[in-house]
């Protein structure tokens, strides 16, 4: 049963276009059901998430990761008695704006978009994608998806000035986002905080012996599974260490929230709009223990000089493509040749591109801006 707080289906403020209510499925579910159906949705197993797919078959891509995050979040809405359907759909469609390379390539079509004085941002983009990109229904254009689970999108992970993004003016900007938009942004850094722990090890660009040394919370825990198993084989202690380091960011995510939740005193989905701060948090010694782990990651995985090739190879990929399409943008497809005749044409080169898997990308880029290529004006 949900709690008094938790948004319920028939609240929903309803979608853009509105539709008859199904037989036997919420809105959340069938929200849920066409983020699963969409092309989007299918091309983020073809999207990098930390380490590309050439390296190994067995590293997250930026599919399975959101896999992974959608089964921490319904664990945890299960928990705090919220509404698992709608953070469930939140789950499997935070990630759907990515472009290919992961934040490599965000930062890169960041870039391109502020010498035309304006911005990438993948959260943005994956408001673009589920509204605009998305063809597969006669009545509406888009998924046309309930008001809640595109406000997530835009405010799961940031809060963002109705001054600064004006066309965002209808999310309520001024107003905290729902407690099952507020968990995403933390189910989705547990979820690649021990994930890239666990595939830069497989990567042999970290080594089990340096996360024990550098990362208090696991050396910790790793005692104590060293004590309790004391003849397994290393990996198989990793292993363990890792699934328990999990465990505490999860535990304390729900322990603190429900304490934060009943010391605000929120009786309903639209007090927690209402209150000042953000409701969902780990509790401060384990945000610290979270924090260090983040800050490894950063040193000795997303910066690390073993990464640097496949960065660097990235992002010269995406500003080339962005470059020529801006150059020739008669060879974009017809659809985006279309929508340029209303909107400024960098904006739909990045669209195009942001929309790109890391292979379909490669094999434009050999087409088109590969050596001795050479395209009549």
């Amino acid at each position: 049963m949900p709690a008094p707080y938790a948004l319920r289906a028939e609240e929903s403020r309803g979608r853009r276009y509105p539709e008859e209510a199904h037989a036997y499925r919420n809105v959340f579910q069938r929200d849920r059901d066409r983020v699963v159906h969409s092309r989007a949705f299918r091309r983020l197993e073809n999207k990098t998430q930390v380490f590309t797919g050439r390296r190994s078959d067995h590293f997250r891509n930026r599919l399975t990761h959101t896999i992974e995050v959608a089964q921490i979040s319904r664990t945890i809405a299960a928990e705090l008695q919220l509404n698992e359907d709608l953070v469930e759909a939140l789950a499997l469609v935070h990630d759907v704006g990515h472009p290919p390379f992961g934040h490599a390539g965000e930062r890169v079509l960041n870039a391109a978009m502020q010498e035309h004085g304006d911005r990438f941002d993948h959260n943005l983009h994956a408001l673009r994608t589920v509204e605009q990109f998305e063809h597969r229904y006669a009545e509406f254009p888009g998924l046309n998806l309930t008001f809640e689970v595109r406000e997530g999108i835009v405010k799961h992970s940031r809060d963002y000035d109705a001054k600064d993004f004006p066309e965002l003016a209808e999310y309520l900007l001024d107003q905290r986002p729902p407690l099952e938009a507020q968990l995403i942004d933390f189910t989705d850094e547990i979820a690649y905080s021990t994930a890239d722990l666990d595939d830069g090890v497989e990567a042999k660009i970290l080594t089990r012996e340096q996360v024990r040394e550098n990362v208090p919370l696991f050396a910790r825990l790793h005692a104590e599974v060293e004590q309790r198993y004391p003849a397994t084989a290393e990996k198989l202690l990793f292993n363990e260490t890792l699934k328990r380091v999990l465990d505490r960011l999860v535990s304390d995510l729900i322990a603190n929230s429900r304490k934060l939740i009943g010391e605000a005193g929120v009786e309903s989905g639209e007090a927690v709009r209402r209150h000042p701060q953000r409701l969902i948090a780990f509790s401060p010694r384990v945000d610290e223990e979270r924090r260090q782990i983040k800050e490894f990651l950063y040193q000795n995985v997303y910066y690390s000089p073993a990464q640097q090739r496949d960065k660097q190879q990235a992002e010269k990929v995406i500003a080339e493509m962005f470059a020529f399409f801006m150059k020739f943008p008669r060879l974009l497809p017809a659809s985006y040749q279309e929508k340029s005749r209303i909107e400024p044409l960098h904006r739909i080169v990045c669209d195009y591109v942001a929309g790109m898997t890391d292979s379909y990308i490669f094999d434009q880029h050999k087409r088109f801006c590969g050596p001795k290529k050479r395209i009549g004006v």
